[in-house]
């Protein structure tokens, strides 16, 4: 298990190297800044060093307890992020691309609710308004109950 928050960029290809060893499906997600008003030029991303490691090591560990993943890696960054920059990636590997495609889905949907990190969308006039979580986030958990 990997799991990794940190400011500088990442290579996806880096993190699979040797990733999911005697897994039969390996899955990977790769989330993207992205600019939903056209008006966004970066996302600027703080946390609590410690607390959100935590938490992040939480989230990981209940899905490894709940599918039989062989291995499991989440990268989430911090800082400024531009848009269209990687601002985070997880990886699951299973027996069965059913499991490594449930866990990846479970992680996305737990990493995007429960992770502590706080954002602030930065425009062409400076930084505007922290971003609030969505209904619909807290909606996409429910299927895990």
């Amino acid at each position: 298990m990997l799991i990794r928050i940190q400011q500088d960029p990442f290579a996806l290809a880096d993190l699979l190297d040797g990733f999911g060893d005697g897994a039969g499906a390996v899955v990977t997600f790769s989330g993207l800044v992205r600019d939903d008003t056209g008006e966004m030029t970066a996302l600027e991303l703080e946390h609590y060093p410690g607390m959100t490691e935590k938490a992040v090591s939480r989230i990981a560990m209940q899905a490894q307890a709940r599918w039989n993943l062989v291995d499991l890696a989440i990268v989430h960054r911090f800082g400024r992020l531009n848009v269209g920059e990687q601002i985070m990636a997880v990886a699951t590997a299973a027996r069965h691309r059913a499991e490594a495609f449930e866990a990846a889905e479970y992680l996305m949907d737990y990493l995007k609710s429960r992770a502590p990190f706080w954002k602030r969308e930065i425009g062409a006039d400076g930084p505007g308004a922290w971003v609030e979580a969505k209904t619909s986030d807290e909606d996409a958990l429910s299927r895990w109950d």
